[in-house]
Formats: C-alpha cells, sequence, structure tokens
C-alpha cells in the first residue's frame, strides 16, 4: 500500500498512468463545515487485477503540487474513470480549472446497461465483481491523520473495484451500441455552468409558493447576500441563513435589530453584526426594487394544459421502450417531460439527443396520431396508422 506526499511521487504515477488505456480514481473530502469542498485524499488504480494502486495525501503533503495529475487529466489518451463523478469533479474544477478528458462516469453507464437509477458502488461490486464491499467507514472524518490501515484498505477498494466495474460495462456499451448515449450524459458533467453557482440565480433555488413580485425581490436580495457571503467565508448556506429563515426574513422584512431578533428560525450565526447588516441592507434593497425589475417565477410549467389521457398514453410507451431496452424509465423521462409533452411543450430533454431516438419520436408521432398502442400477451406494441 503505497501513498504519495511529494510532487516528485505524483509526477512518476501520472507519467505510468499515461501509458494506460484508462485509469480509476476517486476522491475523499468534507463539506459538512464548508462552502467548498475540502479535498483529503485521492486515490488512484491502473488496469489489470494487480496493477499499482496508490492513495494521494494532500494533507500530509500540503506542499505537494496537482500539476501532474491535472496534466494526466489532459491526457486524451488515457480514459478516466469514476463513480458517481460530480462532486469529484467540481472539487478539481474549483481548484485547478480542469476537468479529466475522456471521462468515464460508471453510475451514468450502469443507468444505460439497465442498473437503475443513481445505482450506487456496492451494488455493481456485488452484481459485476461478486465481490462485497465494507461500508463501515463511508462516514468517517477523513480530515484526521495519520490514516488507519482499515481506512486506507477501504479508500483502495473504492478504484480497485472499479477497474472490473469498468471493463465490464464498457464491453456492454460497445456491445449494446450505447456510448453515444454514455457521451450525451456526461457532457453535462464536464460543463463548466454545472458547477458556477451565479449569486444572482440563487434565488431560484428557494423553494417558495409566492408569486409576489416584491416578495420575491426580497428573497433575491438575501440570497444573494446569502451566496456571497458564503462564498467568500467558505461556511455552507445553511450557516448564514436556512432556507425556511430566509423566507421568513422576506415576510417580516426587519430592519433594525430588534426586529431581527423576533425571527424564530433565524440562527445564532445569522444574528451575527456582518450577517445582520447583510440581511437590512438585502430587505432594504428588495423593498426599493423597481416593480418592472422585480424577479417573476417560472410559471410555464404549472399553466401548461395537460391533456390526462395522452400523458397516459405516453406513460404507457415510456414503461414499454424501458423495459424493451433494459432501462429505468426516468432516465429516458420524467413524469414531468410527459406532461409537458402531453400539453404541446417541444422544448423537452426527452425530445432530443438519444432520448428521441429510443422514445421521444414515436412519443411526437403517438401525439400525432400517427400510431397506436396495442397490447399482445404482456407486452405492449406499437401499430403504425
Amino acid at each position: 500500500m503505497r501513498t504519495i506526499t511529494t510532487t516528485e511521487e505524483l509526477a512518476a504515477f501520472c507519467k505510468s498512468a499515461k501509458a494506460q488505456p484508462y485509469v480509476t480514481i476517486d476522491t475523499e473530502f468534507l463539506r459538512e463545515r464548508t462552502y467548498w469542498s475540502k479535498l483529503c485524499l485521492i486515490q488512484m488504480a491502473l488496469p489489470g487485477k494487480d496493477g499499482d494502486a496508490v492513495l494521494v495525501d494532500p494533507i500530509v503533503g500540503n506542499k505537494m503540487s496537482m500539476e501532474p495529475l491535472y496534466e494526466l487529466f489532459r491526457h486524451k489518451a488515457t480514459i478516466k474513470v469514476f463513480h458517481a463523478a460530480r462532486q469529484d469533479l467540481e472539487i478539481f474544477f474549483v481548484e485547478g480549472n480542469v476537468f479529466p478528458e475522456p471521462l468515464f462516469d460508471t453510475q451514468v453507464a450502469a443507468m444505460v446497461c439497465g442498473f437503475g437509477e443513481q445505482v450506487g458502488y456496492e451494488m455493481l461490486v456485488k452484481k459485476i465483481t461478486r465481490g462485497n464491499l465494507d461500508k463501515t467507514l463511508r462516514f468517517t472524518d477523513w480530515s484526521r491523520r495519520p490514516l488507519t490501515i482499515a481506512q486506507a484498505e477501504y479508500a483502495l477498494a473504492d478504484v480497485t473495484h472499479l477497474r472490473e466495474i469498468y471493463e465490464w460495462l464498457s464491453a456492454q456499451i460497445a456491445k449494446n451500441g450505447r456510448s453515444k448515449w454514455v457521451e450525451e450524459e456526461l457532457k453535462i458533467l464536464i460543463d463548466p455552468a454545472t458547477y458556477t453557482v451565479h449569486p444572482d440565480e440563487a434565488w431560484k433555488r428557494v423553494k417558495t409558493r409566492t408569486a409576489s413580485g416584491r416578495f420575491l425581490a426580497i428573497v433575491k436580495a438575501l440570497a444573494r447576500f446569502r451566496e456571497n457571503y458564503a462564498q467568500k467565508h467558505n461556511v455552507p448556506r445553511s450557516r448564514v441563513i436556512k432556507d425556511d429563515a430566509l423566507l421568513e426574513l422576506a415576510s417580516t422584512c426587519p430592519t433594525n435589530v430588534e426586529e431581527l431578533n423576533r425571527s424564530r428560525l433565524l440562527l445564532r450565526e445569522g444574528r451575527k453584526p456582518e450577517i445582520a447588516e447583510g440581511i437590512f441592507a438585502a430587505v432594504k434593497e428588495g423593498l426599493e426594487t423597481k416593480p418592472e425589475d422585480m424577479p417573476k417565477p417560472d410559471l410555464s410549467r404549472e399553466q401548461l394544459q395537460v391533456n390526462p389521457a395522452l400523458a397516459d398514453l405516453l406513460r404507457v410507451l415510456l414503461k414499454s421502450k424501458a423495459e424493451h431496452l433494459g432501462v429505468a424509465a426516468k432516465l429516458i423521462a420524467n413524469t414531468s417531460d410527459l406532461d409537458a409533452i402531453a400539453a404541446g411543450e417541444r422544448q423537452v430533454e426527452a425530445l432530443s439527443g438519444w432520448r428521441a431516438e429510443v422514445f421521444g419520436d414515436d412519443a411526437l408521432r403517438l401525439c400525432r396520431g400517427e400510431i397506436a398502442l396495442s397490447a399482445k400477451g404482456n407486452e405492449v406494441c406499437v401499430i403504425r396508422l
């Protein structure tokens, strides 16, 4: 078991990885007390049952440069294999402004191969490698040093099993001709917009049923202040103002400490002078927003005139297609997508890319009355009219 703590050691391993067709990668991090994830450990393994597998420790090796790893990420001849890569990629994008290319995410690939939605790594280990994964250390504090032997073995298991899983899934995808499906899904993961939070847009993440422009203007100002403060001080949004407290503040509109102290939901952290002043300024900004500048909620989906009978037929078609393909129906389309199509919407994800080929094109034919559905035994058949 080898732990890398210097730039030279990391460069030597990454040089070896560049000569391989792929390398498996995982990270351990903490985010409970920070806005940005704190990288605690990187695990990597080269192909082969006995291929080199290492831990990269950025805490012990706090002077180590990650540039050799970023160079490996840019090396197009070696596929970088992750499982459920989104949080890992966010760390590397924020810290190094780089994405691993080409990328392979075994969670995405597993969904395409019929393992259901958001399939867990432990399940893939059981189903594909016939092995068992000890997850008792899942919630360990990865920032503490020294690491125990059990922690190190647990961390390495996340990349050693991944080799066999990757090889099996990639072979299945090639066999089924679904490489294009995976490529389309992975584009989202290597899009900077996926990880970029604009403070001006933060209010859209706050769930409220109130459509009042004035109320939403205050919510927008408070959410922008919270996002800027959380990023600047590297603390979770909820440590500044929780969503329920933010909505309460938008309703009560406190302008001084006495009024702020009447809040039932604001945590003690949110009553600090710096945060309190930010709240007062945000409330003032929201109250003074001109009517033409007030944010407007997206009510388009709520105002859809859904044809319920057509929506039901689309559900039957989707279920039939998903069963035939051996993939989770929600990977192709969700209930909201089906209702939108039944209401005449055409800017729907289920109608583009590989989804259009396997479902969307026939969904539109069904809407136009060009096909019908028929039962044949236990199967639903598409009949062209």
